[in-house]
């Protein structure tokens, strides 16, 4: 991937004992260390203006993620869950010597985030969930987390559209279709109102078409199910490592000590909602999946909701978190409102 970066950020490659991770870097060497963790079909390269925005008292580390961005491709052991990705920020943290951290992470990255705190308890200094993904995974969970059929039918790999998956693994960086990755971001990462820099569109697209696709990785196999909608999730790659049967960050309330929480959001997200058209339940209530069994068996995943009880009783055993919605904003706040996140972000990690 050959995409120019602002002033002020590099890149450099990180030999790890796990994987060659590229990295995007800006700050002082010195400075309190952020790291800035992407999402899926993505990569750091989401996070380069805010990189170089950020005040140089900040040591900010964004790495691309296996199988993303110029990181090496390894294969994602999906009954892991996104441990894979977590262990890979661990290497990577003692590659560069950081011992504490403050971790944003955005969309799955928020997933991966709450993994690292919940493995790593004592070494973040603050957690920032961007967007998150629901700590039950995505889709196919009723509010409390249970799972709407026993085998997790509905969830994982099976769910990705095949043609946005040929389309990235050829590289398109068109708009002329619907499921062109161009016409995917500007429909789902970002609210109505975004207008782009074009250069940084181009470079937005790039990165995402440096996503390794497969069943190892992006986005994983599936498994025939006799269960509603009848396919169910495999053993690897990514979209079956963020299903419930592998995923559950719940336990994120009992992790001791307790870094405090900044959950940044919008309110019009076209990812993560409590009705995410990527979601099976709410794609057979709107009567784009057939024979759906109906709100009771299977309801849309209330995404947000369970994100907040989560926090919630975080905050109830002794945690704390502080909630920014941003009106009109889609899945991406530092991309849309970047002077209001990067406001948002700075006194929160000023406390």
């Amino acid at each position: 991937m050959d995409v120019a970066l602002p002033d002020g950020v590099t890149a450099r490659r990180v030999d790890t004992e796990r994987i060659e991770t590229n990295v995007l870097l800006s700050g002082e060497p010195d400075g309190r260390p952020v790291c800035l963790v992407h999402g899926n079909v993505s990569s750091s390269r989401f996070w380069a203006e805010q990189m170089a925005a950020l005040p140089d008292r900040y040591r900010v580390v964004a790495p691309d993620l296996r199988g993303y961005g110029d990181s090496e491709t390894r294969p994602v052991d999906a009954t892991r869950g996104v441990r894979e990705f977590s262990e890979d920020l661990t290497a990577l943290f003692e590659a560069l010597g950081l011992e504490t951290v403050a971790l944003v992470g955005w969309s799955i990255g928020g997933g991966i985030a709450m993994q690292y705190a919940i493995d790593h308890p004592g070494t973040l200094s603050e957690l920032v969930l961007v967007s998150t993904m629901s700590p039950y995974g995505f889709g196919g969970t009723r509010r409390d987390g249970t799972p709407c059929q026993p085998d997790h039918a509905g969830t994982g790999g099976g769910l990705a559209d095949d043609e946005f998956v040929e389309r990235l693994a050829a590289g398109d960086t068109s708009a002329e279709a619907d499921a062109s990755p161009r016409s995917v971001m500007r429909a789902f990462y970002f609210g109505p109102d975004v207008e782009l820099d074009p250069e940084t569109a181009d470079a937005y697209v790039e990165a995402m078409c440096a996503t390794a696709t497969g069943d190892g990785n992006y986005p994983g196999e599936a498994v025939p199910s006799d269960n509603w909608p009848g396919i169910a999730p495999g053993e690897h790659g990514v979209l079956n490592a963020i299903s419930p049967k592998y995923f559950d960050t719940s336990g994120l309330v009992e992790v001791d000590p307790k870094p405090p929480v900044l959950w940044v959001r919008g309110d019009a997200d076209g990812i993560v909602s409590d009705g995410s058209p990527f979601d099976a339940g709410f794609l057979g209530q709107a009567g784009e999946l057939p024979d759906w069994p109906g709100a009771e068996a299977y309801p849309p995943q209330p995404m947000v909701g369970q994100t907040r009880d989560v926090l919630e009783a975080y905050a109830g055993a002794g945690g704390s978190y502080t909630e920014e919605v941003f009106a009109g904003v889609g899945h991406s706040p530092h991309v849309e409102r970047p002077e209001r996140f990067r406001s948002v972000l700075t006194e929160f990690l000023s406390g």
